[in-house]
């Protein structure tokens, strides 16, 4: 574990709100950075993938930069236009 993560750890355990917006902003970090690696191993640009969602780029960089309160049509539809499917796990 390197310096970074065991600040983190305990961040999260002296501070609970820390925690659990950490791992919030986390989670949808996560779902952007997802979005554009299947992005880029479709081998599309942003311009692209809007283009097939009959959106701007700007809408394909704010999906991918910033993930939060994403529509579960707008997750598909993504997928789709980079040749990939959706699953979801309820853990």
């Amino acid at each position: 574990m390197d310096d970074l993560d065991k600040y983190i750890e305990k961040r999260k355990k002296d501070k609970p709100k820390f925690a659990k917006d950490f791992d919030k902003g986390y989670e949808q970090f996560k779902i952007g950075a997802l979005l554009k690696q299947a992005r880029l191993d479709a081998g599309l640009t942003q311009e692209q993938v809007a283009e097939k969602l009959c959106t701007k780029k700007s809408a394909i960089s704010r999906i991918e930069n910033h993930a939060e309160d994403i529509r579960l049509s707008t997750l598909e539809n993504f997928a789709e236009a980079v040749g990939k499917n959706l699953r979801l796990e309820v853990a």
